[in-house]
């Protein structure tokens, strides 16, 4: 079937728009979708949110031969050259998209996948659960960016029939001639990985008897299941443990997991570094954000939720490094995002 530039752009901007609002496969201002016409590459915006796609312009053009003559050379540090005077930048991973030789692709943040993603023993379990289903490739954590593109191209490389990528820590790209074979593989992958939580839901009781705020400075978060992070010893534990897991997690929430086993000893760290952090954990007490918290944050947060409690006590996360944690927080190109995306809260 053949499809017009116009029915790809109406179908993708239409899809986005609604993929954008289920948190269980967009989360913010993260993820990106792109679609190929010619010798132009139309890409989301860095720090625009999907679920806008319809009534703001979020996708910009730019020049798709230009990155290839580009790659050709072996320069995956370009910058690409937007073919309009929008004044947005095109995403961070615009280099991924055009390495991909589909005319439509997503790259998502999906909780059903990201939740095996995280594991450390995940392959194992997503060679038999897709076998003969369609080409796929595991690829390794890299920085987004120009790192992250020279492992997708050595990965189509090897398996240019590849149309499903999965990134370790950090989530799938798919790749298909229109948005509805690539949503049809996603619902596929996506329910092929169905992991049911392991704790289904906050007691109303619980949720009537938790604090709203702690001081002028701190409030509840008021998202109920998210308590549980703190209520929940699993939880807790695992938070503490685990909490640096993919990229988008540690630009909007920070290197680590401000938890607390009391008010008191909160109140004896910020007094001894006098940094008040934006989001804390208090063990048996709930989860408590500044004002200023941002909804972006806490679109981050709920997704590190429905990471997590998707894990059972027994299986083994494998969190980023030190260094990798570094390369995200110090990057410009990060603190970009991270600030658009607050400006274009919906």
């Amino acid at each position: 079937m053949s499809y017009s530039e116009s029915t790809i752009s109406r179908d993708v901007r239409k899809y986005c728009a609604e993929i954008g609002l289920d948190p269980l496969f967009v989360q913010g201002a993260g993820g990106n979708v792109s679609w190929k016409r010619g010798s132009t590459l139309w890409i989301k915006a860095s720090g625009t949110w999907l679920s806008n796609a319809k009534k703001e312009e979020i996708f910009i053009p730019v020049d798709l031969a230009g990155i290839k003559s580009e790659i050709a050379k072996r320069n995956f540090l370009v910058t690409p050259k937007v073919v309009s005077d929008i004044k947005l930048k095109p995403s961070i991973e615009t280099m991924l998209h055009a390495l991909m030789p589909h005319r439509v692709v997503i790259h998502l943040h999906a909780i059903e996948i990201l939740a095996h993603l995280v594991r450390r023993d995940f392959e194992k379990y997503f060679d038999s659960a897709f076998e003969k289903t369609f080409c796929f490739s595991v690829v390794d954590y890299h920085k987004p960016g120009s790192d992250l593109a020279l492992a997708i191209e050595a990965a189509l490389t090897k398996c240019p029939s590849t149309d499903v990528i999965f990134l370790k820590n950090h989530g799938v790209v798919i790749g298909g001639d229109n948005i509805t074979e690539v949503h049809e593989k996603l619902c596929k992958v996506n329910e092929t990985l169905k992991t049911e939580p392991v704790i289904k839901k906050l007691d109303s009781t619980v949720v009537s008897k938790l604090p709203k705020c702690f001081s002028h400075e701190y409030i509840a978060v008021d998202d109920p299941c998210i308590h549980l992070l703190a209520l929940d010893h699993m939880l807790f534990s695992r938070l503490k443990r685990d909490w640096a897991l993919y990229p988008d997690h540690v630009v909007f929430l920070g290197p680590r997991a401000h938890a607390y086993e009391s008010w008191s000893r909160f109140a004896d760290e910020v007094l001894r570094s006098g940094l008040s952090p934006d989001l804390i954990f208090l063990a048996g007490e709930g989860v408590f954000v500044q004002k200023s918290f941002t909804k972006a944050k806490q679109a981050q947060l709920r997704c590190y939720f429905d990471v997590i409690v998707r894990q059972k006590a027994d299986i083994a996360l494998t969190a980023l490094t030190n260094n990798q944690i570094a390369e995200l927080l110090n990057w410009d190109a990060e603190q970009y995002r991270m600030s658009l995306a607050a400006k274009l809260e919906v």
